[in-house]
């Protein structure tokens, strides 16, 4: 990643390029989108264009975020679902089988 975008700034042209990904047990959407500098999640869930049904929260790269998060040029902004299963009792089911 280049300093500039290590540091939030805004990319060549003087926006933000930003990915709103979304993702399904067996596909997945994803959304690039042009964003003024400043730009935080709410800004690129708003403008996204994804449906918005299900998602039980934001992160960013992986680590979780607000609505209020700033973003930087070149982040990926995922949608998340609520886990349909404790994670453990999904193990255990597999394990029976």
């Amino acid at each position: 990643m280049n300093g500039a975008a290590a540091e939030g700034e805004a990319g060549a042209g003087g926006v933000l390029r930003i990915e709103v990904l979304r993702a399904w047990p067996r596909r997945h959407r994803s959304v690039r989108l042009d964003l003024r500098p400043g730009a935080t999640v709410a800004d690129a869930v708003r403008d996204c264009g994804i449906a918005l049904e299900g998602v039980a929260g934001y992160a960013v790269f992986g680590e979780l975020a607000t609505m209020a998060t700033p973003l930087r040029d070149g982040d990926r902004v995922e949608l998340l679902e609520a886990l349909r299963m404790d994670p453990k009792e999904a193990r255990r089911r597999r394990a029976r089988r």
